[in-house]
């Protein structure tokens, strides 16, 4: 395993959280009543933040996730609030630190898990289950996490990760609480931003705790979330640049009716900073694209039969692919049986960095073994559904275990894969997984998937390696989504071309607040 580079904010699992944490008590005498108590008192303090006035109820379990919610109970009360503790285990079953802060507990005795226990709360702090969980939750747990999520409460809040979130991987089995906020102490961890625990976290607070510096492990995660750093290395163009050191970039794809998917990867690309763009595409249609524009990028026309792409024509993209550092394979490509073959061929063949998107992904629907050959960068950027038939998985199984499957056919490809959605997750044959924070609805519109294929194949023709290209391409990707909302003055009038239209802003404003 590779360490993680300085753009990505480690996320460590649950196992390492548990090592950092034996760490600070046993090696660096950090007791872990103080540990408890000052989590406590940042997740109180959250609650008063969003919530000032009314009722609170805290569900505990028996762990040290229901220790701190117990801290939170007492501190406010402390603070004149109307707190109910609600225990959905025995107090006697309470052991360590979090039975000290049941007995240190003012006020009313918690009471049990029972129908209507909370519903007249303001706000609802979930402290049932920690980032040890695992599995699916039963019993009186699941109960409680049930009741939660409908007692209709205007906040829940979490504390570390909401219960039947596997803080790990993001993975939910059969149910998990719906966090307003989730208060999580000294680093977020995986579930937090993966879906679909992302899903369950609402806001996430990341708040120290107290663990020393220099815990063990955390710098050896092999998961992380991408910050704007990741755009310092992109390179800039000097006094002596020249298009083709820009970086030269093949578009190949297009079919009759598809032809706006290569044109939009194109002109991504060339937005994205290449110096020099040709759309290979099928003969027949090679004058719509021509004719449409951009009119800076170059039309190569290829044998095609009656608009699908035919293997007749790799010894032309072949050659061209001699004098150019990235190829984008798929865009608006079709599913033909000539086009199928075709893309096979030039997949196995082209010497040159290689993003894969769209039907070229189709092509290789269980096939992913295929690619493992290549000697140049292989990036594959797959939605779910595409992933699926990649793995021969349904698409919902892809979506229920996220981390898992892009995993798997990063190792089968021996590639670089680009798992998208508001999660997007890239990860490399190693098992490094660099994590996208999101956050840009205005990207849930057609062709945007093509301007990510250009992106991406632009900062690999600029000489970026693969695992970083596609990490850059995303955030950069991400961060044009929200700019293009910001000129349209709505997500939803976001369209593709608008998103292309934003890529030089966002790339200059690197590592600005605004992205």
């Amino acid at each position: 395993m590779e360490y993680l580079p300085d753009w990505l904010a480690p996320l460590p699992d649950a196992e390492t959280m548990r090592a950092v944490d034996r760490w600070a008590i046993e090696e660096r005498g950090v007791a872990g009543l103080d540990l408890m108590e000052r989590a406590g008192a940042s997740v109180a303090r959250a609650v008063e933040r969003v919530a000032p006035d009314g009722p609170v109820a805290v569900v505990c379990g028996k762990g040290n996730n229901g220790g701190d919610g117990l801290v939170v109970a007492r501190l406010l009360r402390d603070a004149g609030r109307e707190v109910t503790v609600v225990c959905v285990e025995p107090p006697e079953e309470f052991s360590g630190d979090a039975s000290v802060n049941l007995a240190r507990l003012p006020g009313d005795e918690p009471v049990r898990m029972a129908v209507g226990a909370f519903t007249h709360a303001t706000v609802v702090v979930d402290a049932l289950l920690g980032t040890g969980f695992r599995g699916r939750p039963n019993g009186v747990v699941a109960e409680a996490i049930d009741a939660i999520n409908a007692v209709g409460a205007p906040v829940v809040v979490s504390v570390d990760v909401p219960s039947g979130v596997d803080a790990s991987t993001g993975v939910v089995s059969a149910r998990a609480v719906r966090a307003a906020i989730t208060v999580t102490f000294q680093v977020a961890k995986p579930g937090l931003w993966i879906r679909p625990g992302k899903a369950h976290a609402g806001d996430v607070e990341v708040v120290d705790i107290g663990i020393p510096r220099g815990a063990p492990g955390l710098t050896a995660a092999a998961i992380g979330l991408i910050g704007p750093y990741v755009l310092d290395g992109l390179p800039c163009r000097g006094a002596t640049s020249t298009k083709f050191s820009s970086g030269h970039v093949l578009v190949v794809g297009g079919s009759r009716g598809l032809m706006g998917a290569p044109r939009m990867a194109a002109q991504a690309s060339m937005r994205a900073g290449a110096g020099y763009v040709t759309a290979c595409v099928p003969a027949s249609l090679q004058e719509i694209l021509a004719s449409g524009g951009p009119p800076e990028v170059m039309t190569r026309a290829l044998p095609d039969d009656d608009g699908d792409l035919q293997v007749d024509g790799l010894a032309s993209v072949l050659e061209a692919g001699e004098r150019s550092g990235a190829l984008a394979l798929g865009p608006g490509l079709g599913r033909g049986d000539g086009a199928v073959a075709f893309a096979r061929a030039l997949a196995r063949e082209t010497k040159v960095a290689l993003v894969l998107d769209a039907d070229g992904l189709n092509a290789h629907a269980g096939r992913l073994g295929d690619l493992m050959d290549r000697e140049a960068p292989t990036v594959l950027t797959p939605h779910a559904g595409e992933l699926g038939r990649l793995l021969e998985l349904d698409s919902d199984e892809i979506e229920r275990e996220r981390l898992r499957h892009v995993r798997a056919a990063a190792e089968q490809a021996r590639a670089v894969v680009v798992l998208k959605g508001d999660d997007t997750l890239i990860a490399d044959p190693s098992g490094r997984v660099a994590v996208s924070p999101g956050g840009s609805p205005g990207l849930a519109t057609a062709g945007t998937g093509d301007v990510l294929t250009g992106v991406i194949a632009a900062l690999l023709a600029q000489g970026l390696d693969a695992f970083t290209a596609a990490a850059a391409g995303v955030w950069l990707h991400a961060a044009a989504g929200r700019e293009a909302a910001r000129r349209q003055g709505a997500a939803e009038g976001v369209i593709a071309s608008d998103v292309i239209a934003a890529l030089p802003a966002v790339r200059h404003a690197e590592g600005t607040d605004e992205q």
